[in-house]
């Protein structure tokens, strides 16, 4: 029995295909997708705008799936349901021998540099599976997403009473601010999109929204603190204008977290950094507690996935639909692919 894959042959086009149905190897399990989630990355595949991409290539990453077949002693029985830690790492490296698998030097991430869960069924290390614990397929296809957000408060050592400024609100920066508002910070939303700041407000109960289009920024930030300024600051935007433009909101002592991702330079002015004794850092992808984290909030009911899935697709509407994802009047935060 052939497998039905979607398969992005050059930017812009999408072709359904057969492919064969994968094996069962040493050390993997074959899943049978159930949901998946549409994220930035693959929207820039489409657009032809990812960096590092090579066509043709199966995409999706943030999957929900049952075990259709594994091998005995996996830890894992067929029909039960999971999500995956897409990126596959190779367990030898500085940085997955350093307990920073997120970072291996030949990272291979699903749907990305490998092809991904867009397709019936698909072969997956065993030691990238994660247990669904009880949750919805919809809610297993969000915890990748949310867990990217988990990680970059982890990488700020975010303390309970801090304010953070979450620069970006689109998926990745709404996670981060809801998963901020768990951990007991003060969370402060800056977009230049006025519905996404709307959203913030009234979804994810974010008090203060700040638009610097409209507004400047420094100011208000100045009165929301008390003239402190965030102690946290989070990028969210891939924009290397928002992005250099954010080393101003630090707090004396602030740590910067680039979760965003961009091809230019970062730029900011030395003494204005180094009297601030500021720390500037990356995150990358996330670990598996960041998986369990999330998990953990939505099984507690701290997270309601209805507040991020907006569209809904069947997997034989994909190719002619995805375009209109990419369309502002769409207001897409989450897209989500049923599968057959």
């Amino acid at each position: 029995m052939p497998d039905t894959t979607l398969v992005c042959t050059t930017p812009g086009s999408f072709a359904y295909a057969d492919a064969d149905m994968p094996e069962l190897k040493p050390g993997h399990s074959i899943l049978q997708l159930k949901r998946i989630g549409i994220c930035g990355t693959d929207l820039h595949a489409f657009e032809g705008t990812q960096p590092y991409f090579n066509y043709p290539r199966i995409l999706g990453h943030e999957l929900a799936a049952v075990i259709a077949e594994t091998e005995a002693g996996s830890g894992f029985a067929t029909g039960e349901a999971v999500t995956i830690i897409p990126y596959f790492n190779c367990g030898k490296c500085i940085a997955c021998t350093s307990g920073k698998p997120n970072c291996c030097v030949q990272m291979a991430v699903c749907g990305v540099h490998v092809d991904g869960g867009m397709r019936g069924y698909l072969s997956v290390p065993n030691s990238a599976l994660v247990k669904g614990e009880g949750l919805s397929f919809e809610e297993l296809a969000l915890v990748e997403p949310l867990a990217i957000g988990a990680h970059s408060l982890q990488r700020a050592v975010l303390q309970p009473g801090e304010t953070v400024l979450v620069v970006g609100a689109g998926p990745i920066g709404l996670g981060t601010m809801e998963l901020a508002r768990i951990a007991g910070a003060k969370v402060i939303a800056m977009d230049i999109n006025e519905d996404r700041l709307r959203f913030c407000r009234e979804q994810l109960q974010v008090a203060h929204t700040i638009n610097p289009a409209t507004a400047d920024a420094t100011t208000e930030l100045h009165s929301l603190t008390g003239g402190d300024m965030p102690t946290v600051v989070i990028d969210a935007t891939g924009s290397q204008r928002a992005i250099n433009g954010s080393f101003a909101y630090m707090a004396h002592g602030a740590r910067y977290v680039l979760v965003g991702l961009q091809k230019g330079e970062v730029s900011f002015s030395h003494p204005e950094f180094h009297k601030r004794e500021g720390t500037l850092m990356s995150s990358r992808n996330a670990l598996r507690s960041d998986f369990e984290h999330v998990i953990d909030c939505m099984r507690k009911g701290l997270i309601n996935p209805a507040n991020y899935i907006t569209h809904q697709l069947q997997f034989g509407e994909v190719k002619e639909s995805f375009h209109q994802l990419l369309q502002p009047e769409m207001g897409v935060i989450k897209a989500m692919i049923h599968m057959p």
